[in-house]
């Protein structure tokens, strides 16, 4: 089991900030209207079941959920239409970004992310320059007292988990991407509460950013990219030790 530290454990260390900044139910209203397109009922659209799921776990209200499939689907003729993309860069201290935009307008979207990676010390890339260094998994996030970690652990195995780690009080769970549901359905029906679950993007390795400075930067960086409208996900290969995070407060 691996256990080096991921940008979306860091989030979790930094307090709710996208509840903060009033983006979260947007952003999950675009991925719910993403994976409507492929059809408008869960039961036989997995990705939009997962979506709708992760939006009630952010107390998302169900009106917004259903104009949002609406949107997906077509029937809402007025709705915005939204585009997914995929953008490759680095950032400070070198390190790699793979980000997920959700955008009714491509133009002003990469013209936004570009502006964010210069002002940063980073530069976009070309297609298929960072993307070879990640990994399309699912992500189940459990919370748990510590005494409970084996417990979930071995669930987790049995439900067919390909790795897991630890947190401060949750276990991650990382599943073939095909596999989700899955492993999700198995581990709620065991009893175990379940904070997120998601596909996403994981690093083959990490670079270790030792200096506080540093850190500083690409934390800042990671915030900016996050804070733009039209960026759902940042995924990134940089490692924060403990020690280093410990020190930022």
């Amino acid at each position: 089991m691996s256990g080096h530290s991921k940008w979306h454990s860091i989030k979790h260390k930094k307090g709710a900030a996208d509840a903060k900044r009033g983006k979260i139910f947007t952003v999950h209203a675009k991925m719910i209207t993403i994976a409507a397109k492929d059809g408008g009922d869960p039961d036989s659209n997995a990705a939009l079941r997962s979506a709708i799921d992760n939006a009630k776990t952010a107390n998302v209200p169900n009106t917004n959920i259903e104009k949002a499939i609406k949107r997906g689907t077509g029937e809402d003729k007025a709705g915005i239409v939204f585009n997914e993309c995929m953008y490759e860069g680095y950032g400070p201290a070198g390190i790699a970004v793979y980000i997920q935009v959700l955008t009714d307008n491509k133009n002003r979207t990469v013209a936004n992310v570009k502006s964010i990676l210069t002002k940063n010390g980073g530069n976009m890339g070309t297609a298929g320059s960072v993307a070879y260094l990640f990994h399309k998994k699912g992500l189940i996030v459990i919370k748990a007292a510590t005494d409970k970690f084996d417990d979930v652990e071995l669930a987790a195995i049995d439900a067919g988990a390909e790795d897991i780690q630890r947190g401060d009080d949750t276990v991650d769970v990382y599943t073939a991407p095909g596999e989700l549901h899955a492993v999700k359905k198995a581990l709620e029906e065991a009893g175990f509460e379940l904070k997120s679950s998601e596909i996403t993007f994981e690093p083959e390795n990490t670079l270790a950013i030792e200096d506080e400075d540093k850190a500083r930067k690409v934390l800042r960086f990671m915030d900016a990219l996050e804070e733009d409208e039209d960026v759902s996900n940042v995924y990134s290969n940089f490692d924060i030790p403990e020690e280093i995070m410990e020190k930022m407060g």
